[in-house]
């Protein structure tokens, strides 16, 4: 645990203090968590100038939410891709395609951090199925496109979310523009507390059979990129599904859900913006909120 002491450290150098945390329960009486704000704002402080944090990680169990800076918007990046893969699986269910169907590549594939595309690339093609594995296991950014062609662009995928109940995260455009990250710009953006709603819908709800929810668990919990993000913060015990992403402009988020033994999983939602930090000290500052969220629910 961050103690008082490095909180106020780093706090003294801040020109402005970040948004405060709040715990609330399902009946939303909400009580201020005052050692688990100084905590997230000392994990803040490293990043930067100008940077941002933002959390809601909801405790399925109990109802009880751990929220900062939870209504802001953050660059998607490549968290899209995990509702993107529930889309996949979707509209196999309902016959909007099959997972077998195979799909052409583009002229313009393999893009970077393409690597099943770029395996493939001499046969020119692949199924539904593997495409959409590639793009949660392996953050596969051409994959990502030829799925998002064929279901109808980032409208259909934003579309998609809000009938699951999301009313603000956004698609606006394909890989790798949607990693701009600008300041101010709303396209292909989040909040923290609607991406949490929209995992534990899609991965525990029943938005998605029984088998498609197994699908993309599975897929989920081998997914490779970033380890040293939420992954590293929580405690070994506890199985671990994600997706990470990684913008511009220090748009730096991992998003998944964690099964502690003997109880109900608990969703995360971490997503950073701005300052000048490299990649390390920010997937450090994932994992400190893992840390965080694993004290307050575990």
């Amino acid at each position: 645990m961050i103690d008082r002491r490095t909180f106020l450290a780093a706090a003294a150098a801040l020109p402005v203090a970040c948004s405060g945390i709040v715990v609330e329960s399902e009946t939303n009486k909400a009580a201020a968590g005052e050692g688990a704000s100084e905590s997230f704002e000392a994990i803040r402080a490293p990043l930067g100038h100008g940077a941002r944090i933002g959390v809601a990680a909801i405790d399925t169990g109990t109802g009880r939410r751990l929220l900062h800076d939870a209504d802001s918007r953050y660059p998607l990046a490549s968290t899209f891709k995990l509702p993107l893969a529930a889309m996949v699986l979707a509209e196999a269910e309902r016959g909007g395609l099959r997972l077998d169907e195979v799909l052409v590549f583009a002229p313009e594939d393999p893009l970077d951090n393409s690597p099943v595309v770029a395996a493939n690339l001499a046969r020119g093609r692949l199924a539904v199925e593997p495409l959409a594995a590639a793009i949660v296991v392996r953050s596969d950014n051409s994959a990502a496109n030829i799925l998002l062609r064929r279901l109808g662009g980032p409208e259909a995928l934003t579309r998609f979310m809000r009938a699951a109940g999301d009313p603000a995260t956004r698609l606006d455009r394909y890989e790798m523009e949607l990693g701009s990250n600008l300041p101010g710009d709303p396209r292909d953006t989040t909040t923290p507390a609607a991406m949490a709603g929209l995992v534990r819908t899609l991965v525990l709800g029943d938005r998605l059979s029984p088998a498609s929810r197994a699908r993309l668990g599975e897929w989920l919990t081998t997914s490779l990129p970033g380890p040293d993000r939420l992954r590293a913060g929580l405690p070994p015990s506890w199985r671990f599904g994600h997706k990470t992403g990684t913008a511009a402009n220090g748009g730096v988020n991992d998003v998944g859900i964690a099964w502690p033994p003997g109880r109900a999983p608990i969703v995360i939602a971490s997503y950073q913006s701005g300052g000048d930090a490299g990649l390390p000290a920010r997937a450090a500052a994932h994992a400190a909120v893992g840390r965080v969220v694993a004290e307050i629910f575990g």
